[in-house]
C-alpha cells in the first residue's frame, strides 16, 4: 500500500544506523528516540504529498 493522499502508510521497521536499536516508522523514514538518528526523507519508500494537501495551504498567515 502507498501513502498517496488519503491512503495509509505503512509501518515499516528497520536497525538504527547509528546505534542498532530497532525502530519503526512509516513508509521507510525513522527517527531513533535512542540516539536521535534520523534518515533522510528521500530513503523513505514513496515520495512525500506536496503542500497542497496541506489542509493549511495556502498558509493564511503568509502575505499574498
Amino acid at each position: 500500500m502507498s501513502s498517496e493522499a488519503g491512503t495509509t502508510p505503512d509501518i515499516t521497521r528497520t536497525d538504527c544506523a547509528q546505534c542498532g536499536t530497532e525502530v519503526h516508522g512509516l513508509d521507510g523514514r525513522y527517527a531513533c528516540g535512542g540516539c536521535g538518528w534520523v534518515n533522510h526523507y528521500s530513503d523513505g519508500h514513496n515520495e512525500l504529498p506536496g503542500a497542497e494537501t496541506d489542509v493549511d495551504y495556502p498558509n493564511p498567515l503568509l502575505p499574498g
